[in-house]
């Protein structure tokens, strides 16, 4: 493989709405950028406000090269713009503003977009204002071949030293407009402002500003190599002898060994690895001892062998595969046995023995023959291993016990460990499904998975033209189709304009997933629609890789398409006469959103809001680690063998990363002990857990994986928001699942969890200030009638690439996961759920009416006293009002405060989903398919009822449009007496509002109010009386 450079390109592509200068309304702006020590500087333009450079900026990434290095984890970009004092001097200070880039921002070439950035300050007092827009992205470039000739360099280089010390400056100051100039940090801000030259000028201008300090040379040549490693080589001698050669020229004092390069402190060297080890990777769980067997490679074994290593432990055994032929039999694989002190588990020997037998043969009936030797280990003297140290070196064994050979020697390695082990995670376990096949057990390892990352494509229909050459019928329409993958919209049918092309103006929007390739296409079809039929007359298709891609809400570029004719045009009226046919041509506008997030969960199960552009990510905020412990009391799904039996293994999903644990065979109490840790970005995101059922380890031999399916056995989800900073939050939630014959307790998993924030409180607590989703949600929001189509074909996308990895993770394990495995209709159970959800949230509502009514009442005169008391407390002194209702909402919360939920709360709450004793006809229907699948009367009785439900909304719809529309009526002269009564009551009171002080009136109507009932009427009061008589639309509705 070719040599390769990391390099970073930025691209200064504009500047808008800067800020003025040179003291006649306009700047002469250049742009800098600085990273890792490099500068780079774009021309300047002269005297305008809004700039354009379109300049690419290139950075070498530090390390050898792109194998080295990690992008993620290099150094901050920033680019500063500044007014170039040459061309229009002035006395105020020349910086417009700045931008830093974190290099998580930085994406590989092909990903890049157009962003504008708004400028900084460099300082509490500056001013600066406007926008940058910039290009930030990375490419590998290989490394240009070394010339052949240098073997005729060592002759002269003792006679021409000083000579190949010299043209650096020169051939460096040639080639691009970068600076030259010293490093910010070594002179003054005003300074290094000053006087910034730009394109080749500032390379011509740079020597001759250095001649001017002639007592300089020797204290800069002795500090410049400190400052750049290509100022190393320069040799004391050479730097001697400089100063004699260059008597007719000015005298550099430095040799400028970089002038692209800005002179940096040096960096403090890394941490050794083992210093950085803060908690141990497993400490949210239980340490689980394992007897670990590497088997790598033997020798001495017959030529036309095809050896097999067997390992047996405890009772159980496993085989390897069949060997590697080469200068030795290969193996490398490596075996756990569960170990148990306190039962003497797995034994007191280990047993690996060498067969000439396929590796699923059967060693108690073969022949000694095939026999080739074995080994015999005592598991007490097996070293023990912890984390922190280095894998254990393998060793030499001599077979023993083998009639074909002697001489024999096999390579293995045991150890006794936790799954902490980095050798866990590919290791076959003695506790894994098919346990005697290594090969099968590879299916039930832990993995982590990645969701790809999703992109809106938009899809703007402008309109057409030249699109039929013949007239159509009458009632024939037009419309435009975008298919891409499984996903197909078509644009509102428009009618043929006979006097120019049909227009739409419409926007379609499909969900695309990364990488984007040349074979993959995005189809655009013109058809014509008579009735229902539909025939296409053109199509067009867009490579997904040709897309643009933006982030903000600025217009792409529009194009004209031209229609060719379709397949289905072809097979209908023959390839001939499809040839003649012309689609005419399309102008439409497409490109990838970047700025929205593309969501594949619910949004009250959502685990991310960051957008699909990375350049747009902000920094984590924390971290969140996940133990899975194990499962209690799961029943048995499936029965094999006469028994029943549960293959258990868990999922959990945050953010695009899933974790899968391990298959447990056989077992309703598994326990994985397995941690993972997640990012964090937003503290109001919820986490995922699921356990599942493996089927594929109990399938018969013929049947394909496909015949069975992981059965779901219950989710789990928390809220970090719920966590507290650092706490490890480790108990059991139950596994509930709602099936058609109601919910079911499928058993217990626990779990610990701990959520630690990585900065300050006040960064937590700056997030609930900011958006949920991102700017363009709000700039140009998506229709409200697309987002669950959308959120489905994400989930179908993510779904099926988890499925292509290997192991796969079923598609209905990630169907299931993100809520969208099957689209369910009307729920009677919910509505219900809901409206007691309603009833109970706004219950402090009912609970203040019945407190005001009890004191109205005077059961209690005290509390009715202390009523009128602050009733006139408060009319007399308004300003107090807002204070004692905050002060009270404050009190409610800290005396709430005693009573907070110590853990998180369970998931699901089967009180609060109304599945305690739910009905069975409505569990049926709501588990019905759409289109249902049961009979006609079923459905005919479902429908009535149906029926009635919505008789009941709509009376309850007509009061309220009747209290509506006798509020109107007051003023509406539909009852001439009743206007004219309200009108005059209206000029009274407020009359008496203008005679009478407010603080009267607020007092004398709350004693009105909290009169003795001994003062009261039963009947209704006038006032409601008369509102109930004004009249309404209800007896004009038929």
């Amino acid at each position: 493989m070719a040599a390769t450079v990391r390099k970073l390109v930025v691209e200064v592509v504009e500047a808008r709405n800067l800020l003025p200068k040179d003291g006649t309304g306009t700047s002469s702006p250049y742009a800098r950028a600085d990273f890792d020590g490099q500068r780079r500087k774009t021309r300047t333009v002269p005297r305008d406000l809004n700039p354009a450079w379109n300049e690419p900026l290139e950075f070498n990434f530090p390390g050898p090269g792109s194998g080295g290095i990690d992008p993620v984890a290099g150094e901050p970009l920033e680019v500063a713009i500044f007014h170039d004092v040459r061309v229009a001097p002035t006395r105020r200070n020349n910086f417009l503003g700045r931008v830093r880039l974190d290099a998580r921002q930085f994406v590989r070439k092909g990903e890049e977009a157009l962003i504008y950035f708004p400028l900084e300050k460099k300082s509490f007092l500056s001013w600066v204002r406007g926008d940058i827009g910039l290009k930030v992205y990375y490419l590998d470039e290989p490394l240009a071949p070394e010339p052949d000739p240098p073997a005729a360099d060592p002759p002269a280089a003792d006679v021409e030293p000083p000579k190949v010390d010299a043209p650096p400056p020169a051939p460096d100051a040639s080639p691009s407009p970068v600076c030259a100039d010293p490093p910010p940090e070594a002179e003054g801000p005003e300074k290094a402002h000053g006087a910034p030259p730009a394109g080749d000028e500032a390379n011509t201008e740079k020597p001759p500003e250095g001649d001017g300090d002639p007592a300089a040379p020797t204290p800069a040549t002795e500090d410049e190599p400190v400052l750049s490693s290509e100022a190393v080589p320069v040799s004391d001698s050479a730097a001697s002898e400089r100063p004699p050669e260059e008597e007719t020229p000015p005298p550099p004092p430095i040799p400028t060994p970089m002038p692209r390069q800005v002179p940096v402190p040096p960096r403090p060297a890394p941490p050794p690895p083992d210093v950085p080890m803060e908690r141990s990777k497993h400490d949210l769980v239980d340490k689980m001892p394992y007897l670990f067997v590497r088997v790598v490679r033997a020798r001495g074994l017959p030529a036309g062998a095809h050896p097999h290593v067997r390992v047996a432990a405890g009772g159980r055994h496993a085989s390897t595969r069949e060997a590697r032929r080469g200068a030795f039999f290969e193996w490398d694989q490596t075996f756990a046995f569960k170990r148990d002190p306190a039962i003497d588990s797995p034994g007191p020997t280990l047993e690996v023995s060498v067969w000439d037998l396929p590796p699923d043969a059967d060693v108690s009936i073969a022949d000694d023959r095939s026999f080739l030797g074995g080994l015999c280990f005592d598991t007490a003297d097996v070293h023990a291993r912890d984390p922190p140290d280095g894998p254990l070196a393998t060793q030499w064994y001599r077979l023993e016990g083998g009639r074909r050979l002697a001489g024999a020697d096999l390579m293995v390695a045991t150890w006794a460990g936790t799954q902490a082990d980095e050798a866990f995670g590919e290791a076959w376990k003695a506790d894994s499904p098919s346990a005697s096949s290594f090969s099968a057990a590879v299916a039930s390892r832990a993995k982590v998975y990645v969701s790809p990352k999703l992109w809106l494509l938009r899809l703007t229909v402008i309109e057409a033209q030249d699109t039929l050459t013949a007239a159509p019928p009458r009632d024939a329409g037009i419309a435009v189709r975008g298919t891409l993958g499984f996903q197909s919209l078509k644009t509102r049918t428009t009618p043929v304009n006979r006097n120019g092309g049909p227009a739409w103006n419409e926007d379609l929007v499909f969900v695309a997933a990364e990488p984007f390739i040349d074979e993959d296409c995005f189809v655009i079809s013109l058809e014509v629609r008579y009735g229902k039929e539909a025939f296409p007359v053109g199509s067009a298709s867009i490579s997904l890789a040709a897309i643009e891609r933006r982030v903000d809400d600025r217009k792409v570029a529009s194009k004209w398409l031209d229609l060719l004719p379709s397949d289905e045009a072809m097979r209908k009226v023959g390839k001939r006469a499809a040839m003649h046919m012309h689609g005419g041509r399309l102008h439409v506008r497409v490109c990838l959103d970047g700025g929205y997030h593309v969501a594949d969960e619910p949004q009250y199960a959502s685990s991310d809001f960051r957008p699909s552009a990375r350049q747009l990510w902000r920094p984590p905020i924390g971290a969140l680690e996940l133990g899975i412990v194990g499962c209690k009391g799961l029943l048995p799904m499936r029965t094999a063998d006469g028994k029943g039996c549960t293959d258990a293994y868990a999922v959990a999903k945050y953010g695009p990363k899933w974790a899968r644990t391990r298959t447990i065979s056989d077992s309703y109490d598994p326990a994985w002990n397995e941690q993972y840790t997640w990012p964090v970005y937003d503290p109001c995101t919820v986490l995922t857990v699921g356990v599942f059922d493996d089927p594929l380890q109990s399938l018969p031999p013929d049947e394909g994986k496909d015949a069975a399916c992981s059965r779901p056995m219950g989710k789990v989800r928390i809220r970090l928001s719920t966590l507290e900073n650092g706490r490890v939050y480790r108990g059991t939630y139950p596994l509930i699942l709602m099936l058609p014959s109601g919910a079911k307790r499928m058993g217990d998993v626990e779990l610990a969890v701990r959520f630690a924030t990585s900065g300050t409180a006040l960064d937590v607590l700056h997030m609930y200030g900011q958006p949920v989703l991102p700017a363009m949600h709000h700039l140009r929001p998506i229709p409200s009638v697309n987002r669950e189509a959308l959120r489905l074909a994400a989930a179908r996308i993510s779904a099926g690439h988890l499925a292509r990895a290997e192991p796969p993770l079923r598609r209905e394990v990630a169907m299931w996961m993100l809520d969208a495995a099957e689209p369910r209709g009307f729920s009677m159970r919910k509505l219900r759920a809901n409206w007691n959800r309603a009833v109970a949230a706004l219950s402090w509502v009912a609970d203040a009416a019945r407190w005001a009514e009890d004191t109205r009442s005077w059961r209690n005169p005290t509390a009715t006293t202390m009523a009128h008391a602050v009733l006139v407390l408060l009319a007399w002194h308004p300003d107090l009002i807002v204070p004692t209702l905050t002060l009270h909402v404050a009190a409610v919360g800290v005396w709430k405060y005693r009573r907070r939920p110590r853990a998180p709360a369970p998931h699901p709450c089967v009180r609060a989903s109304m599945a305690e004793a739910p009905d069975r006809e409505e569990l049926d229907e709501e588990f019905d398919t759409i289109p249902s699948g049961r009979s006609a009367e079923v459905v005919r009785a479902r429908y009535d009822r149906a029926r009635m439900v919505g008789a009941r909304l709509q009376a309850m719809v007509g009061d309220v449009a009747t209290q509506a529309e006798r509020l109107q009526a007051l003023v509406s002269w539909r009852d001439p007496r009743a206007t004219g009564m309200f009108v005059v009551l209206c000029v009274v009171v407020a009359m008496v509002l203008y005679m009478v002080p407010m603080k009267v009136v607020a007092v004398v109507a709350g004693f009105y109010y909290l009169r003795h009932p001994m003062f009261r009427d039963r009947m209704p009061a006038p006032v409601i009386n008369f509102f109930r008589r004004l009249p309404s639309m209800s007896e004009r509705i038929m």
